[in-house]
């Protein structure tokens, strides 16, 4: 099932240069629209006369977030604010928020994107997609909402949290498709059956499209078994544009819409990496008016495939995030992502499904690190000798793929914090 057949199974060699093109264009237009770029094009020693194809894409800076917030409101900007018709903006929790301009092109180059998504995912005009990303400066939610109108579906904004109201207009409007966080969608699911409802009896839904926080695939199946549902994976980025890209039913990657934006992977030192390597997430807005980004560090660890999907479709494939480069943690020296222990507590079926890391520091230096992890109901038990071998399991098991000791803290089902939103998995006191 495709949207948009030309485009998404367009050839190979036509994409890239489709690609070509579009970025020699870019480079030009923001040498003379960006006074940021041109500054750093100066900066780096090169002009778009440089740019003569893909193989000079590294040769381009990269752009990261502390040049949005440094040129906090408008300096990213490529078009004069006369041709802006909607501006998207972060919380400014970690410091100066960023903005992010669009021209009207801008959004219909993002619906566009996400009806290709939607589309690849099975989702159908006949649909009724109950969206819970946040609306307003958040772009979250906007993504799904226009894009499932352009599809003929029938929209209901429930926006995040009010968890109960949720559940009933599920039922009562026979929602199809629910689009949330993967934590949350776990948390629905046992906030309904605490109130003796089963998602996957009493309610019409078929599908999930979960996304703005690192989900393993364990994560998924303990969605799919039960909700009953399908569960499928959506990236984006605030500065992007939002969500913007799916998988497919073949649920082996997600297509980057080759023809909007160039994916490159690269690591820690910013040198591309090989195909199939682990790296950095980098792209390259190529058919973006009002802040076009060039090589922008979106921080995420995953692997780019280049190859044609079985589905049909010629556009390259991320595969699924294992984290951020500045969510990593780093204890005794190693590097370990909280998806990663993720990975581990979801294959171990007495945990259920929340979990809290905690770092502190001890006395004589060393990283502690502490995992609380709810048992399962079924599992649930008083003797404190269950207690002590489930807890020396799972400390086994992140010990053999983590290669670092941890404390394991077996607790009570329903004893950890619930989030409607992104969830919080990490309270780190080392740096209090």
């Amino acid at each position: 099932m495709y949207w948009n057949p030309g485009a998404e199974k367009t050839p190979i060699k036509d994409l890239r240069e489709i690609q070509e093109r579009k970025l020699k264009a870019l480079v030009h237009n923001v040498y003379y629209y960006s006074p940021f770029y041109r500054k750093k094009f100066r900066e780096a020693g090169i002009n778009p006369w440089d740019i003569e194809g893909l193989k000079d894409l590294k040769k381009l800076p990269f752009t990261k977030k502390p040049d949005l917030r440094d040129n906090y409101p408008f300096g990213m900007f490529a078009m004069p604010l006369s041709q802006i018709v909607r501006f998207h903006a972060s919380s400014g929790t970690t410091g100066k928020p960023t903005v992010v301009g669009y021209t009207d092109n801008d959004i219909k180059v993002w619906v566009e994107s996400m009806c290709r998504s939607l589309t690849a995912c099975s989702v159908e005009r006949d649909d009724t997609i109950q969206i819970s990303y946040g609306y307003g400066l958040f772009t979250g939610g906007l993504g799904f909402h226009y894009a499932g109108e352009k599809l003929g579906a029938t929209v209901l904004p429930t926006s995040a949290g009010n968890t109960q109201r949720q559940i009933e207009l599920m039922r009562d409007l026979k929602s199809t498709v629910f689009a949330c966080t993967p934590s949350y969608m776990l948390y629905l699911s046992e906030y309904a059956a605490s109130i003796g409802i089963s998602i996957e009896n009493d309610t019409d839904l078929r599908m999930g499209i979960f996304g703005a926080e690192p989900w393993s695939e364990e994560t998924r199946k303990r969605i799919e078994d039960k909700a009953g549902i399908d569960a499928y994976d959506v990236y984006g980025t605030s500065e992007l544009s939002g969500p913007l890209f799916t998988e497919c039913t073949e649920k082996n990657g997600i297509h980057i819409w080759a023809d909007q934006f160039i994916a490159e992977i690269v690591d820690e030192e910013g040198e591309p990496v090989g195909e199939g390597e682990k790296g950095e997430l980098v792209v390259t807005t190529i058919a973006k008016e009002a802040m076009p980004l060039i090589r922008w560090k979106t921080g995420d660890i995953t692997v780019l495939e280049e190859e044609k999907c079985a589905c049909g479709r010629t556009h390259p494939r991320i595969m699924r995030i294992m984290g951020r480069a500045d969510d990593m943690l780093i204890v005794r020296g190693v590097n370990v992502f909280p998806s990663q222990i993720e990975h581990v507590l979801m294959q171990v079926p007495e945990a259920g499904d929340h979990y809290m890391i905690i770092l502190d520091r001890a006395q004589d230096g060393l990283d502690v690190m502490t995992i609380q992890v709810e048992v399962n109901e079924e599992a649930f038990s008083d003797k404190v000798s269950d207690i002590l071998e489930l807890s020396k399991k799972i400390s086994n098991n992140l010990k053999s793929v983590l290669n670092v000791s941890a404390r394991v803290e077996v607790v009570n089902p329903g004893t950890l914090q619930r989030f409607e939103g992104k969830a919080k998995r990490v309270i780190d006191n080392r740096k209090l």
